[in-house]
Protein backbone atom coordinates (compact mmCIF):
# COMPACT_ATOMS: atom_id res chain seq x y z
CA UNK A 1 0.00 0.00 0.00
CA UNK A 2 1.32 3.37 -1.00
CA UNK A 3 -0.21 6.20 1.00
CA UNK A 4 1.23 9.73 -0.29
CA UNK A 5 1.94 12.93 2.04
CA UNK A 6 -0.44 16.57 1.97
CA UNK A 7 -1.30 17.74 -1.12
CA UNK A 8 -0.52 14.74 -2.61
CA UNK A 9 -1.61 12.06 -5.03
CA UNK A 10 -0.97 8.34 -6.72
CA UNK A 11 0.71 10.43 -9.26
CA UNK A 12 3.63 10.68 -6.21
CA UNK A 13 4.78 7.41 -7.25
CA UNK A 14 4.49 7.37 -10.62
CA UNK A 15 8.63 7.25 -11.32
CA UNK A 16 8.48 4.91 -8.76
CA UNK A 17 9.38 1.36 -10.15
CA UNK A 18 7.55 -0.75 -7.37
CA UNK A 19 8.64 -4.75 -7.20
CA UNK A 20 7.40 -6.69 -10.21
CA UNK A 21 4.58 -9.20 -9.74
CA UNK A 22 2.75 -6.98 -6.50
CA UNK A 23 -0.34 -5.11 -6.54
CA UNK A 24 -0.16 -1.25 -5.26
CA UNK A 25 -2.88 0.12 -3.42
CA UNK A 26 -2.86 3.73 -3.29
CA UNK A 27 -4.62 5.46 -0.87
CA UNK A 28 -6.40 8.62 -1.04
CA UNK A 29 -6.05 10.90 2.50
CA UNK A 30 -9.91 12.18 2.56
CA UNK A 31 -10.65 11.94 6.05
CA UNK A 32 -10.07 14.73 9.06
CA UNK A 33 -8.68 11.96 11.67
CA UNK A 34 -5.39 9.96 11.47
CA UNK A 35 -7.36 7.30 13.15
CA UNK A 36 -9.67 7.07 10.46
CA UNK A 37 -7.29 7.05 7.51
CA UNK A 38 -5.54 4.53 9.21
CA UNK A 39 -8.66 2.25 9.66
CA UNK A 40 -9.42 3.05 5.82
CA UNK A 41 -5.72 1.37 5.06
CA UNK A 42 -6.81 -1.25 6.90
CA UNK A 43 -10.33 -2.43 5.19
CA UNK A 44 -8.85 -1.62 1.74
CA UNK A 45 -7.12 -4.92 1.61
CA UNK A 46 -6.90 -8.39 3.31
CA UNK A 47 -3.99 -10.23 5.28
CA UNK A 48 -0.42 -8.65 5.27
CA UNK A 49 0.74 -6.03 3.58
CA UNK A 50 3.59 -4.28 3.46
CA UNK A 51 3.20 -0.26 3.59
CA UNK A 52 4.91 3.09 2.29
CA UNK A 53 4.17 6.49 3.20
CA UNK A 54 5.74 9.65 3.21
CA UNK A 55 4.71 12.54 4.96
CA UNK A 56 1.45 12.91 6.71
CA UNK A 57 0.97 9.00 4.64
CA UNK A 58 3.76 7.69 7.14
CA UNK A 59 2.21 9.28 10.09
CA UNK A 60 -0.91 7.36 9.07
CA UNK A 61 1.28 4.40 8.78
CA UNK A 62 2.36 4.72 12.39
CA UNK A 63 -1.03 4.49 13.56
CA UNK A 64 -1.83 1.29 11.52
CA UNK A 65 1.63 -0.07 13.09
CA UNK A 66 -0.18 0.69 16.47
CA UNK A 67 -3.82 -0.56 15.90
CA UNK A 68 -2.78 -3.48 13.45
CA UNK A 69 0.90 -4.56 13.73
CA UNK A 70 0.38 -7.65 12.66
CA UNK A 71 -1.19 -6.58 9.45
CA UNK A 72 1.89 -4.63 8.58
CA UNK A 73 4.75 -7.12 6.87
CA UNK A 74 7.06 -4.09 6.09
CA UNK A 75 7.06 -0.67 6.55
CA UNK A 76 9.07 2.37 4.77
CA UNK A 77 8.62 5.61 6.13
CA UNK A 78 10.20 8.84 4.14
CA UNK A 79 9.76 12.09 4.89
CA UNK A 80 8.33 12.40 8.28
CA UNK A 81 7.99 13.29 11.85
CA UNK A 82 6.82 10.87 14.73
CA UNK A 83 6.50 13.77 17.18
CA UNK A 84 3.20 15.23 18.23
CA UNK A 85 2.48 18.73 16.54
CA UNK A 86 3.96 21.58 17.83
CA UNK A 87 1.99 24.33 18.85
CA UNK A 88 3.13 27.07 15.38
CA UNK A 89 1.76 24.01 13.04
CA UNK A 90 -1.81 24.16 14.86
CA UNK A 91 -1.03 27.94 14.18
CA UNK A 92 0.07 27.45 10.38
CA UNK A 93 -2.55 24.82 9.70
CA UNK A 94 -5.52 27.11 11.03
CA UNK A 95 -4.25 29.60 8.77
CA UNK A 96 -4.59 27.51 5.72
CA UNK A 97 -7.61 26.46 6.42
CA UNK A 98 -8.92 29.99 7.00
CA UNK A 99 -7.45 30.76 3.17
CA UNK A 100 -9.27 27.25 1.61
CA UNK A 101 -12.56 28.27 3.28
CA UNK A 102 -11.75 31.94 1.65
CA UNK A 103 -11.53 30.21 -1.94
CA UNK A 104 -7.17 30.85 -1.64
CA UNK A 105 -6.33 27.74 -1.99
CA UNK A 106 -3.80 28.66 -4.52
CA UNK A 107 -2.22 30.20 -2.25
CA UNK A 108 -2.23 27.23 0.37
CA UNK A 109 -0.37 25.55 -2.68
CA UNK A 110 1.96 28.35 -3.28
CA UNK A 111 3.01 28.54 0.53
CA UNK A 112 3.83 24.94 0.63
CA UNK A 113 5.70 24.60 -2.45
CA UNK A 114 9.22 26.00 -0.93
CA UNK A 115 9.33 23.26 1.33
CA UNK A 116 8.64 20.49 -1.14
CA UNK A 117 11.99 20.52 -2.62
CA UNK A 118 15.82 20.78 -1.95
CA UNK A 119 15.76 24.28 -3.20
CA UNK A 120 12.85 27.07 -2.08
CA UNK A 121 12.35 28.05 -5.84
CA UNK A 122 12.81 24.81 -7.79
CA UNK A 123 12.50 24.45 -11.44
CA UNK A 124 9.66 25.63 -12.92
CA UNK A 125 9.11 22.05 -14.65
CA UNK A 126 9.41 20.19 -10.71
CA UNK A 127 6.87 23.47 -9.38
CA UNK A 128 4.19 22.99 -12.18
CA UNK A 129 4.29 19.21 -11.67
CA UNK A 130 3.73 19.80 -7.69
CA UNK A 131 0.72 22.16 -8.26
CA UNK A 132 -0.80 20.49 -10.70
CA UNK A 133 -0.90 17.70 -8.47
CA UNK A 134 -1.89 19.51 -5.13
CA UNK A 135 -5.05 20.97 -7.54
CA UNK A 136 -5.86 17.54 -8.29
CA UNK A 137 -5.96 16.49 -4.50
CA UNK A 138 -8.21 19.73 -4.43
CA UNK A 139 -9.25 21.79 -1.83
CA UNK A 140 -11.99 19.86 0.03
CA UNK A 141 -9.40 16.50 0.73
CA UNK A 142 -6.47 19.38 1.74
CA UNK A 143 -9.10 20.42 4.25
CA UNK A 144 -9.58 17.11 5.53
CA UNK A 145 -5.57 16.77 5.22
CA UNK A 146 -4.98 20.02 7.41
CA UNK A 147 -7.41 18.82 9.94
CA UNK A 148 -6.28 15.50 10.13
CA UNK A 149 -2.94 16.52 11.33
CA UNK A 150 -3.75 18.28 14.12
CA UNK A 151 -5.29 14.53 15.06
CA UNK A 152 -2.08 12.97 15.26
CA UNK A 153 0.11 11.81 18.43
CA UNK A 154 3.42 11.24 19.14
CA UNK A 155 4.26 7.48 17.82
CA UNK A 156 7.54 6.95 19.50
CA UNK A 157 5.76 4.88 22.39
CA UNK A 158 4.51 2.23 19.68
CA UNK A 159 6.92 2.35 17.24
CA UNK A 160 9.65 0.91 19.76
CA UNK A 161 6.98 -2.37 19.61
CA UNK A 162 7.14 -2.35 16.26
CA UNK A 163 8.69 -5.99 14.74
CA UNK A 164 8.49 -5.59 10.85
CA UNK A 165 11.53 -4.84 8.55
CA UNK A 166 11.57 -1.25 8.16
CA UNK A 167 13.28 1.24 6.66
CA UNK A 168 13.36 5.12 7.16
CA UNK A 169 14.27 7.18 4.14
CA UNK A 170 15.50 11.15 4.19
CA UNK A 171 16.90 13.74 2.07
CA UNK A 172 19.24 15.62 3.61
CA UNK A 173 17.62 19.32 2.20
CA UNK A 174 13.94 18.18 3.70
CA UNK A 175 13.79 21.46 6.03
CA UNK A 176 10.24 20.62 6.42
CA UNK A 177 11.19 17.02 7.96
CA UNK A 178 15.37 17.42 8.83
CA UNK A 179 17.60 14.53 9.16
CA UNK A 180 17.53 14.29 12.55
CA UNK A 181 13.27 13.43 12.75
CA UNK A 182 14.35 10.28 10.63
CA UNK A 183 17.30 9.41 13.05
CA UNK A 184 14.59 9.36 16.02
CA UNK A 185 12.33 7.30 13.93
CA UNK A 186 14.90 5.07 12.86
CA UNK A 187 16.39 4.37 16.27
CA UNK A 188 13.14 3.62 17.61
CA UNK A 189 12.15 1.06 15.27
CA UNK A 190 13.93 -2.45 16.69
CA UNK A 191 16.04 -3.04 13.51
CA UNK A 192 14.95 -0.53 10.98
CA UNK A 193 17.75 0.48 8.35
CA UNK A 194 18.31 4.33 7.71
CA UNK A 195 18.97 5.70 4.30
CA UNK A 196 20.41 9.38 3.91
CA UNK A 197 19.72 10.30 0.34
CA UNK A 198 22.33 13.35 -0.16
CA UNK A 199 20.80 16.76 -1.85
CA UNK A 200 17.38 15.79 -1.90
CA UNK A 201 14.26 17.61 -0.66
CA UNK A 202 10.93 16.12 1.42
CA UNK A 203 9.49 14.60 -2.42
CA UNK A 204 11.01 11.96 -2.30
CA UNK A 205 10.36 9.88 -5.02
CA UNK A 206 10.24 12.66 -7.29
CA UNK A 207 14.01 13.76 -6.82
CA UNK A 208 15.26 10.35 -5.94
CA UNK A 209 12.86 7.74 -7.55
CA UNK A 210 15.79 4.92 -8.03
CA UNK A 211 16.72 4.93 -4.46
CA UNK A 212 13.15 4.77 -3.34
CA UNK A 213 12.82 1.77 -5.93
CA UNK A 214 15.86 0.19 -4.57
CA UNK A 215 14.49 0.48 -1.12
CA UNK A 216 11.29 -0.86 -1.53
CA UNK A 217 13.11 -4.12 -3.28
CA UNK A 218 15.00 -4.49 -0.57
CA UNK A 219 12.34 -4.19 2.09
CA UNK A 220 10.30 -6.53 0.19
CA UNK A 221 12.84 -9.05 -0.14
CA UNK A 222 13.36 -8.52 4.19
CA UNK A 223 9.61 -9.21 4.41
CA UNK A 224 9.28 -12.25 2.53
CA UNK A 225 12.43 -13.60 4.31
CA UNK A 226 10.71 -12.64 8.02
CA UNK A 227 7.66 -13.85 6.91
CA UNK A 228 9.72 -17.61 5.56
CA UNK A 229 8.77 -20.62 8.00
CA UNK A 230 11.78 -21.06 10.04
CA UNK A 231 13.19 -24.79 8.96
CA UNK A 232 16.88 -24.20 8.88
CA UNK A 233 16.60 -24.95 5.38
CA UNK A 234 16.88 -21.47 2.63
CA UNK A 235 13.48 -21.22 0.94
CA UNK A 236 13.43 -23.04 -2.60
CA UNK A 237 14.52 -20.37 -5.38
CA UNK A 238 10.95 -20.12 -6.73
CA UNK A 239 9.35 -18.78 -3.61
CA UNK A 240 10.18 -14.70 -4.32
CA UNK A 241 8.06 -12.21 -2.62
CA UNK A 242 9.32 -10.00 -5.78
CA UNK A 243 9.03 -12.31 -8.45
CA UNK A 244 6.34 -15.49 -8.25
CA UNK A 245 2.63 -13.79 -6.77
CA UNK A 246 0.24 -16.38 -6.37
CA UNK A 247 -3.54 -16.56 -4.67
CA UNK A 248 -1.40 -18.13 -1.51
CA UNK A 249 1.52 -15.20 -1.33
CA UNK A 250 1.13 -14.21 2.06
CA UNK A 251 2.29 -10.63 1.66
CA UNK A 252 1.77 -8.00 -1.02
CA UNK A 253 2.88 -4.69 -1.31
CA UNK A 254 -0.67 -2.72 -1.04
Amino acid sequence: MAIPGMLCDASLWSDVVFPDGHEVHHLALTKPDIGELANDALSSVSGPFVLVGLSLGAIVGFEVLRRAPERVAGFCAMSTNAGAPRSEQYTAWHAMGELITDGRFADVVEQTLPGMFDVPDPPEALAGRYRSMAQAVGPGAARAQLTAQATRADAFGWLRNSGCPSVVLYGTRDRLCPPDFHRSIAGAMPGARLRELSGAGHLLPWQRPHAVSSALRDLLREAERARQPDTGAPPPASSSLVRTPSPHSTTDLK
